[in-house]
């Protein structure tokens, strides 16, 4: 038995000092469920499959928590929805037998329609890395606003005023831009606004932006601050409407809402 940290080069590489690089760095997304029909467990998630909600908008009005990735999947729409891979980076912990070697998937989702998520993932396998990055980056799917740089002609096509976003030292500010500009930016951010559905924009980013998780996170929260601003056109007074959660109550309370399909083992 002995010393369980020595012999690094013997047996299997599980936490030798190896770089780590040879295992699990195929970029499958690893599809393992997604023939399997979604089947909801939260209240939410029954009423968007039972068609009780039929945008994600109802969702942001009321501040209701996604808890399932199949939520914004049926909303949104699954051929709508295009993941990208913005960065994938070994990290590693220090233990008795040496370096253990993880791997940290950035993943972001949009539908070049006003929604982004951004989902950030580690694991041992590059795959599973992947594929919960991609699950949390629906779950943090978000609204972004878009406004026009002068005249209201055509649909919105910029950020609606100057937003400013933060992680670590990397600050990233959006700035609104004419139509036909195009996206002035670096390419992990043009790539961030495209999937929000932003075409014209200037930026403008200070800090350590070689790291690239802090940078694409940056990006993230400043489109997330999009619809942080009351602009005179919110002004129009609100008229409150009952939560889904009270709007269908019968619904949620009948037994034959809550079941979920089994198979018999």
């Amino acid at each position: 038995e002995g010393r369980r940290g020595g012999e690094r080069g013997e047996g299997e590489r599980g936490f030798g000092r190896g770089r780590g690089r040879g295992r699990g760095r195929g970029r499958g997304r690893g599809a393992k469920d997604g023939d399997k029909e979604w089947q909801p467990v939260t209240k939410l998630g029954r009423l968007v499959k039972a068609r009780k909600i039929n945008t994600i908008e109802e969702i942001y009005l009321h501040s209701l928590p996604i808890k399932e990735a199949g939520i914004v999947d049926m909303l949104l729409g699954k051929d709508k929805l295009k993941d990208e891979v913005m960065k994938i980076m070994p990290v590693q912990k220090q233990t008795s037998a040496g370096q253990r070697t993880r791997f940290k998937a950035f993943i972001a989702v949009g539908d070049s329609n006003g929604h982004v998520g951004l989902g950030v993932k580690c694991a041992a396998e590059v795959a599973t890395a992947i594929r919960g990055a991609i699950t949390l980056a629906k779950l943090s799917t978000v609204p972004v606003r878009r406004g026009y740089w002068g005249g209201r002609m055509g649909l919105p096509h910029t950020v609606p005023c100057k937003v400013t976003g933060k992680c670590g030292s990397v600050a990233v500010r959006l700035i609104p831009a004419p139509r036909g500009t195009g996206l002035v930016a670096a390419p992990a951010t043009k790539k961030l606004l495209s999937m929000a559905g932003i075409q014209d924009a200037y930026t403008s980013a200070t800090g350590h932006t070689r790291t690239m998780g802090n940078f694409i996170k940056a990006t993230f929260f400043a489109l997330q601050s999009t619809y942080g601003f009351l602009s005179p056109d919110l002004w129009a007074e609100t008229y409150f409407i009952k939560s889904p959660y009270h709007q269908h109550s019968d619904f949620l309370a009948s037994a034959d809402s809550g079941k979920v399909a089994v198979k018999a083992e």
